[in-house]
């Protein structure tokens, strides 16, 4: 696994429950579906089947992988449009490269995460690199989508990389979990992605047999998708396994707690957990546009017909094509 590491004993920790903590309990454990997107590259649907007065900011996250590529198999997007959200990236294994119409764009690479504010709207394209298809390799990461507020929905769009040298890194009470955050408060410390929706985003590693307790806003509500590695959830101790989500009800505080004992795959149960203030406005969602209402959609997708989210620039990145 590629995803930033580092020693516990040595990062400033998160603080253990106290008297008059609330832990939330779990409303529901989840298995999202499967499928393909773009070019055809594997995904779990991770927030499908939830109703979204528990996912509000979020509309969708899909797993990408994790899968081990042959030779000229990777696959990724090509060129198309969005308008009305941020789309956030983060890659544990693989590489990405990205470009868009309104001049962002880079490689994504291992423990890295960019976030990119659609907003107004704009062209981007997301595919790996020659090197990749060529040779194949492992990849897993995840894309999610955060809505933004009526008030936001046209703002100018924006490219912020995250390095994975940025992340603010965490351990658990007792140094048995690694946190790395990518957006957001935990405890007090505050992650290097600047959101419009006010959100937290972290990926946790809880090493066999520990658990992680962690301080949550109460405002936010509260999302763990496992996946890799198995164990436990909530103040009932649930079981949890790759592939699922927890959704939290209210509360401050979050439990969750590795198994003993892992698979051969991991070590460690492996987490993204987020959670956001709820915008509380309609929301509708077509493709690749994320609006208030259904005319604004329609507006949206005359305006991409009409070439005004963005033309495609001379020099445009183009999905790689295997040689022979």
């Amino acid at each position: 696994m590629a995803a930033v590491t580092a020693d516990t004993l040595v990062l400033p920790r998160v603080k253990r429950a106290g008297l008059g903590d609330t832990e939330r309990p779990v409303l529901a454990v989840s298995t999202g579906p499967t499928g393909f997107e773009g070019e055809g590259f594997p995904v779990r649907r991770t927030l499908a089947g939830i109703d979204y007065k528990y996912l509000d900011p979020f509309i969708m996250m899909d797993h990408m992988g994790e899968v081990d590529y042959a030779a000229g198999e990777p696959r990724g997007t090509n060129w198309h449009p969005h308008r009305g959200f941020e789309t956030v990236t983060y890659l544990i294994d693989g590489q990405f490269i990205h470009q868009d119409t309104h001049g962002g764009g880079g490689v994504i690479k291992e423990g890295s995460t960019q976030w990119m504010t659609a907003g107004a709207g704009l062209l981007h394209i997301e595919t790996p690199p020659e090197k990749l298809v060529e040779d194949g390799g492992l990849f897993n990461g995840f894309q999610l989508w955060v809505n933004l507020p009526a008030a936001d929905k046209f703002v100018a769009p924006a490219y912020q990389p995250v390095e994975a040298s940025d992340l603010l890194l965490l351990a658990s009470e007792d140094g048995g979990a690694l946190l790395r955050v990518i957006a957001g408060e935990v405890d007090g410390h505050v992650g290097p992605g600047s959101t419009h929706t006010p959100i937290t985003l972290l990926h946790a590693s809880i090493a066999a047999g520990a658990q992680l307790s962690l301080p949550w806003q109460p405002t936010y509500n509260a999302l763990a998708y496992v996946y890799a590695g198995s164990g436990s959830v909530g103040p009932k101790g649930e079981p949890i396994h790759a592939g699922q989500l927890a959704v939290f009800g209210a509360g401050d505080r979050i439990t969750l707690a590795a198994d003993a004992t892992q698979d051969s795959r991991t070590s460690s149960l492996e987490v993204i957990l987020l959670g956001g203030e709820p915008i509380g406005e309609p929301m509708v969602h077509y493709g690749p546009f994320v609006m208030n209402t259904r005319e604004e959609l329609q507006q949206a997708l005359e305006d991409y017909q009409r070439g005004r989210l963005g033309i495609i620039p001379p020099d445009a990145i183009m999905p790689h094509v295997p040689r022979g």
